[in-house]
């Protein structure tokens, strides 16, 4: 009998495929452990060969992504095995970040050290895109030129902005800057010690939800709630940042809490931004709590969300907000009596939308490390 070969078998498998699965691979056996595995230790875990593993550990070291680092001492018989490590001195992402009242930009290298960190604050609203994105190019610039300095190389750049971001990196609208329909990419691409770096642009909530899924350790599904001048959430489910249909999910901000309450920037009465943005908490700090906590207790009963990280300016205010929030939290959560929420505050503070831009270029480069190699 002559068999038939369907269409997804037909295709071949070309070698240049295996090999990208594999370094990938052995990058993420080598970034995931505890210790420093050795070779054979990655061969034992992963399944391939010692030969093969010896063979794409030493592309991965020569490409700038694996470090041999020195043996422990040993006190049995026998030579230790050479550790392997990522390594600090290869590729790093560049964060940048744009909000209402501030600038920042930073380096992370491939283990995830700050290397640098720029911040300048200054209203950005009388600006205008150009400028401001301009300044931000700057500083971005000086980032990048101090981390070179340092010996590494600047993988990509990724900037957080407090707006709706389209697929293809322009901002359609961010209110709180009153931009719209704005190409960041191109803008941030005219400052020319940038002009070569691919740039994405993401929303700043959802790069900050990212950057604390990295380092929370132990919460695969949470809301992150980006307290600034406006209010952003990233929902992380199951380990995954969800977007929404077209990528605009987490408009926490512009949920109503008091119908007939003060006008927005976006047209609607009684947002939450309006209450508990950062504007809002000088003012009167247990109405930010008791706002917030309404707004959230809506997210719990519709979500079951069961835990909700409080960044940005919420994040050192913590301490004075939980007992508000937590308040609210119990008056309406439907399950409130059956299961706790976890109400926490941000793992990388003020920082996390610019870390977790960062972090966007540092693990595409760990996601698919052949294409770093072949730059």
């Amino acid at each position: 009998m002559t068999a038939r070969l369907t269409s997804r078998s037909s295709a071949p498998v070309r070698q240049s495929s295996v090999r990208a699965h594999n370094l990938a691979l052995v990058l993420h056996t080598v970034a995931n452990s505890t210790d420093r595995p050795s070779r054979a230790g990655v061969a034992a875990v992963t399944g391939l060969t010692r030969a093969t593993v010896s063979a794409l550990v030493d592309d991965l070291v020569a490409g700038g992504l694996i470090t041999e680092m020195d043996p422990p001492p040993r006190t049995g018989a026998g030579r230790p095995a050479v550790g392997l490590a990522l390594s600090s001195a290869g590729p790093a992402g560049l964060g940048c970040e744009i909000n209402v009242d501030y600038l920042a930009a930073c380096v992370v290298d491939l283990t995830g050290t700050v290397r640098q960190r720029f911040v300048e604050h200054a209203d950005q609203r009388p600006s205008g895109a150009e400028r401001s994105l301009e300044s931000l190019g700057r500083l971005a610039a000086r980032a990048r030129l101090a981390a070179e300095a340092e010996g590494l190389t600047v993988a990509g750049a990724a900037l957080a902005v407090p707006g709706l971001v389209a697929g293809n990196g322009s901002v359609r609208v961010a209110p709180n800057l009153d931009w719209q329909d704005v190409d960041a990419p191109a803008l941030l691409r005219a400052v020319p010690e940038l002009a070569d770096l691919p740039i994405s642009v993401d929303n700043e909530a959802n790069l900050a939800a990212l950057g604390e899924l990295r380092v929370s350790g132990g919460d695969p599904t949470f809301l992150y709630v980006s307290g600034e001048v406006g209010i952003g959430a990233g929902l992380v489910l199951d380990g995954r940042l969800y977007r929404g249909v077209r990528g605009w999910s987490g408009e926490i901000g512009h949920v109503t809490v008091y119908p007939d309450g003060r006008p927005c920037r976006c047209g609607a009465r009684g947002c939450l931004e309006q209450y508990a943005g950062q504007e809002a908490l000088a003012g009167d700090l247990p109405l930010a709590a008791a706002s917030l906590g309404i707004a959230l207790a809506a997210v719990v009963n519709l979500l079951d969300v069961p835990v909700i990280v409080l960044g940005g300016a919420y994040a050192p205010l913590f301490a004075e907000l939980r007992a508000g929030i937590s308040e609210e939290l119990s008056r309406r959560v439907l399950t409130s009596g059956l299961a706790d929420v976890v109400l926490r505050p941000a793992a990388l503070g003020a920082d996390a939308a610019m870390r977790g831009a960062a972090d966007t270029v540092i693990r595409a480069v760990r996601d698919d490390p052949a294409a770093w190699l072949r730059r």
